[in-house]
């Protein structure tokens, strides 16, 4: 389009993109008449992407900002193309190209907070995300939960691997491998013997969970070995990332000749505590379900009591 005219009367040009057909090319010029700022040419997935982490990434937790990164390097193929040009295809295609329907969540997540930003700026006037569906995941995995003879084995084998220690406070806390390895010990009160921890929802955010008496003693070693993060510091203050520890827990597996996941510890805790008869309440409180009335997140030493009674069931 034309931006004006230099001292020489010649047009100067002013690109605002490129387009598949010339009916998008005169929307995209009618649409900057309409709102100059709407239109941003210059702006690449990349650099919106680079624009939304520096204020999103200051209020969560280095988990989350580690699943916004993965997300973002499997849209690769958008990186360098204008945000503004972006159309619905070229989203599904990235999105097709994985077969894991936990990323492709993560990835549609990530999608929708960046036309969110995008439309917030005035990059864009439409939301593409909207249209991309990443469907029910029908590839759900079983959870098996530990059997009895396997946590004993584990219990048995503490020792031998620096993790086993990890693997049975996760089961006997119910708390995820990635809110376990955000666990700081300014978040463990070792005096009352509980853990505030948890993310992932609002339900299961800041949780209060007992420390229950079978795992005490492995929670109080690791509160007094460590600085910041209360498991596996790779150097000072520095949190291990979920593929390390993967790693680990696999080769665990492997010797102990046992086939589980770290999200089994999890619900393995869960099974424990139902087998147990504890009551559904303060199961869904621990756990940190949807389910649960966020506004009734206020702990009272009542509250405390009764979640203790719970975790020392079983």
């Amino acid at each position: 389009m034309t931006a004006g005219w230099n001292d020489e009367g010649k047009q100067i040009y002013k690109n605002l993109g490129y387009y598949a057909t010339r009916k998008e090319a005169m929307d995209a010029l009618n649409l900057y008449h309409t709102n100059p700022h709407m239109i941003n040419s210059d702006i690449t997935f990349a650099e919106l992407y680079e624009k939304f982490s520096r204020i999103k990434f200051k209020d969560i937790g280095d988990s989350s900002i580690k699943a916004y990164e993965l997300s973002f390097k499997y849209f690769s193929d958008l990186h360098y193309m204008q945000f503004s040009a972006i159309r619905t295809d070229n989203l599904r295609e990235s999105i097709d190209k994985i077969d894991k329907h936990g990323i492709k969540r993560k990835m549609k997540t990530l999608l929708n907070q960046l036309y969110d930003y995008a439309m917030e700026n005035d990059i864009v006037d439409k939301d593409y995300s909207q249209f991309v569906k990443v469907g029910r995941n029908n590839n759900k995995t079983l959870k098996i939960p530990f059997t009895q003879s396997e946590i004993d084995i584990l219990f048995e084998n503490i020792d031998n691997f620096d993790i086993i220690d990890s693997i049975l406070i996760m089961i006997y806390s119910g708390f995820r491998i990635g809110e376990l390895l955000d666990i700081k010990k300014s978040d463990v009160n070792i005096e009352e013997h509980y853990i505030v921890g948890g993310k992932k929802t609002e339900a299961g955010k800041d949780r209060l969970v007992p420390i229950s008496n079978k795992i005490w003693k492995l929670v109080e070693n690791r509160y007094n070995n460590t600085d910041k993060y209360l498991f596996f510091q790779e150097e000072p203050n520095k949190q291990m990332n979920y593929r390390t520890y993967k790693d680990k827990f696999d080769l665990v597996m492997k010797n102990l000749d046992m086939k589980h996941t770290p999200h089994e510890c999890r619900h393995t805790f869960a099974t424990l505590l139902d087998n147990a008869g504890a009551n559904e309440r303060s199961i869904t409180r621990i756990i940190g379900h949807n389910s649960f009335i966020t506004t009734d997140k206020f702990y009272t030493h009542k509250d405390i009591d009764e979640l203790r009674k719970a975790i020392d069931m079983i």
